[in-house]
């Protein structure tokens, strides 16, 4: 039950994102749907690549496919002028499908019998596979490679999942909060990973 939801809400989230992007791009609507819908499920489709699993399993979530489609929709004809601040509403279902995304690609990985450090990777990339394909698409630096606080938490996720020292729907969903939590603090609150630059004149001797 909790694989199906957090799929739903990691798919909506995802979709809206990509949407918001898209929109702030200036992108036409067939770009919006097709930047909504990468981001939606590119997550998915690289992790089953990196895992062994054929993509063309995407092509059987035709619920979710519609899902996406009517989030995206629904969002691109509402009134925009009633929703203020773009780009935090951006980070919020971005904060969403990430935390959502990296629970579900976690138990994908449990249910295939992985080791820990297999769900840890199913865990990032589905959680930030398909913000990285929107962000490149958008020709924006992909969050997941910033010093920002980002696909630390998908890691988190998949580590704990991956112990399996708690399991049931409920503690699923205490999880997901924390992390959806854990990532809009660390944007609101600007936490940052340690940070190096190379000096580029040194580069160039």
């Amino acid at each position: 039950m909790a694989w199906e939801v957090f799929s739903i809400i990691g798919t909506i989230a995802f979709a809206i994102s990509g949407a918001i992007i898209a929109m702030e791009e200036e992108y036409d609507l067939f770009g919006v749907y097709i930047l909504g819908i990468v981001t939606a499920f590119g997550g998915g489709a690289i992790r089953n690549l990196l895992i062994g699993l054929p993509v063309t399993t995407l092509w059987g979530q035709d619920m979710m496919f519609q899902i996406a489609l009517a989030a995206i929709t629904i969002f691109f004809i509402f009134p925009h002028h009633l929703i203020q601040h773009w780009h935090r509403w951006g980070n919020f279902t971005d904060a969403i499908g990430l935390s959502a995304f990296a629970i579900q690609g976690a138990l994908y990985a449990v249910k295939l019998d992985m080791p820990v450090s297999a769900v840890i990777v199913a865990a990032v990339l589905t959680g930030s596979g398909g913000g990285i394909v929107r962000d490149l698409l958008a020709r924006r630096k992909p969050l997941v490679l910033r010093d920002e606080v980002y696909g630390v938490w998908a890691a988190l996720a998949g580590l704990i999942i991956g112990f399996e020292v708690f399991t049931g729907d409920i503690f699923l969903y205490i999880l997901f909060a924390v992390i959806t939590t854990l990532r809009i603090l660390s944007y609101i609150m600007k936490w940052r990973l340690p940070l190096r630059r190379l000096n580029r004149d040194l580069n160039n001797n």
